[in-house]
């Protein structure tokens, strides 16, 4: 094989790749890696007599034979790697990338959101073209129509060179029109329930292309033009709807599966589809419930998915309020009421809802949001919370309250949360030096400036203009399904020292708790 993979060490010990010093006839730690990272393998390399006992050499460089060669302990490389969860640091907004356990042509990798900036496309574009000229990914999932989670794949459908196999989405698309419900085709009220639906869903390409094929009315409209680069992209095959109907979905067992991911596919792992719920009217015509006003509604019913990968279970949470989670855990428990709080039929309903929603690790609802409910963050329980945030004080996010009931209602003595705003470093103050040296240019100007003068200024300029993130709070999950690590880079920016990370496992009694 042309390429292994790091393997996971014993509990908290480091993995490095070490370069060779000739002059001191010595290995010394270059950079650390994580479980999971590629590795290639350097043919015919004989290297160093200290190298050749114990360890392998490796190219650092995927695509070429560029780079340098590296040397790690043989003990360090499998040909197995886990699946990987990067939960990207995306600013305000949600943007995750899973990458499948299989390897060449048989991984997959999903984007799930891609946040309101360009975060998400220049991490595909760094990370994958150091592999291939062209990148061609499984799907594309945009969970609801809020602009920090679709806003970035615009982006990304506008590279031709990016492709999807797949663009799945909740129904809910915005037309370029004023309103809220309107954007979303309005919403009908059902004579016999006295229950609100909207019933105007885009389920395939065709029904989105009579939307979005004609860009002239598009205005300063953000959602359309995402949609319209989708369609204009010749590698992106197909958009659909993804929901709990079994049009969408795969039904198996009683339960629904993202297609390609159920157990007949015969993977280590499954894709549960969990939200958004829908309804059928007396023709048997999908739709879905009016949850509150526009956001709540839009927000309710995202895209909901859960993996279960043999020991460990992950929940995307989507953007879920209160009224969302009261919907979901009725509808899964089959209650007509919402019981009250504490009563036996809110503790018999939360035990009733963990076959379906409980996990290990959560992708919390709403970027930490605090208008959730107790009882779904107890059907939960996870171990270990994954919050994406971002710098839009506005929003406060994550709240401070939520934090502590987060805690609160987590699995085992010491639930770890994790945030990408929380993780991100930033530096607190800009480059004095450097702003002094433009105020003594600007009080000096030459009276004809050389084309040389022009030049540094400017560069001074563009160098004062880089974001001021010193290491992004991106948060990485990685598992086989028998251990699994959550890790982050620390605030160091050095080489050998760059990531901390937690480790779980299931004990003896089933229990999920960190190592």
């Amino acid at each position: 094989m042309s390429h292994k993979f790091v393997a996971l060490p014993p509990k908290g010990k480091k993995v490095h790749l070490y370069r060779y010093h000739q002059n001191e006839n010595k290995l010394k730690k270059a950079r650390q890696v994580l479980w999971g990272d590629y590795l290639k393998l350097e043919k015919n390399h004989k290297g160093p007599v200290i190298a050749r006992n114990g360890y392998t050499p490796i190219r650092w460089a995927p695509r070429d034979d560029g780079g340098e060669v590296l040397y790690i302990k043989t003990e360090h490389v499998t040909d197995k790697r886990p699946l990987e969860m990067i939960f990207l640091d995306v600013g305000q907004g949600d943007g995750a990338v899973l990458i499948t356990p299989e390897r060449d042509n048989n991984e997959r990798i999903m984007v799930i959101d891609a946040g309101k900036g360009d975060n998400m496309y220049h991490f595909l574009v760094g990370r994958f073209t150091q592999y291939v000229d062209e990148l061609n990914f499984h799907a594309a999932i945009i969970t609801h129509p809020d602009n920090d989670h679709y806003l970035g794949f615009k982006y990304i459908f506008n590279d031709h060179k990016i492709g999807f196999d797949k663009i799945y989405h909740n129904g809910l698309v915005e037309r370029p029109i004023a309103g809220d419900f309107e954007k979303v085709g309005g919403y009908k009220k059902d004579t016999t329930t006295n229950i609100n639906y909207v019933d105007s869903l885009a389920q395939n390409t065709k029904e989105v292309s009579d939307i979005f094929s004609d860009n002239s009315k598009f205005r300063s409209y953000e959602f359309p033009p995402v949609m319209f680069a989708a369609l204009n992209n010749p590698k992106i095959n197909d958009i659909e709807m993804l929901s709990t109907h079994n049009g969408h979905s795969v039904e198996e067992n009683n339960t629904m599966y993202l297609k390609d991911f159920a157990p007949s596919d015969n993977r280590k792992y499954t894709i549960q589809v969990l939200g958004p719920v829908v309804e059928y009217d007396n023709n048997n015509n999908i739709r879905l419930r009016k949850l509150g006003n526009y956001g709540e509604t839009k927000n309710g019913h995202s895209i909901i998915l859960r993996l279960i990968f043999k020991n460990y279970k992950i929940l995307f949470g989507g953007d879920l309020n209160v009224k969302a989670e009261k919907f979901l855990l009725n509808h899964y428990t089959q209650s007509t009421t919402f019981p009250r709080s504490g009563s036996d039929k809110s503790k018999q309903m939360i035990l009733n809802a963990k076959a379906f929603f409980a996990a290990d690790v959560m992708k919390v609802c709403h970027h930490g949001a605090s208008d959730v409910t107790d009882e779904f963050m107890q059907v939960v329980n996870p171990g270990c919370f994954v919050i994406s945030s971002g710098d839009s004080e506005g929003h406060v996010h994550p709240r401070p309250d939520l934090l502590g009931r987060l805690g609160k209602h987590g699995k085992g003595k010491s639930p770890v949360l994790l945030s990408t705003e929380l993780q991100r470093s930033s530096r607190e103050k800009e480059d004095k030096k450097l702003i002094d040296q433009l105020n003594n240019k600007i009080e000096k100007v030459p009276k004809e400036p050389s084309d040389e003068w022009k030049e540094k200024v400017k560069k001074q300029i563009l160098t004062l203009s880089k974001t001021n993130v010193d290491v992004y709070g991106s948060i990485y999950v990685k598992t086989d399904g028998d251990r699994m690590i959550t890790a982050f880079k620390k605030e160091t920016n050095s080489k050998t020292d760059k990531w901390f990370y937690f480790e779980y496992k299931i004990d003896n009694n089933g229990e999920f708790q960190l190592c």
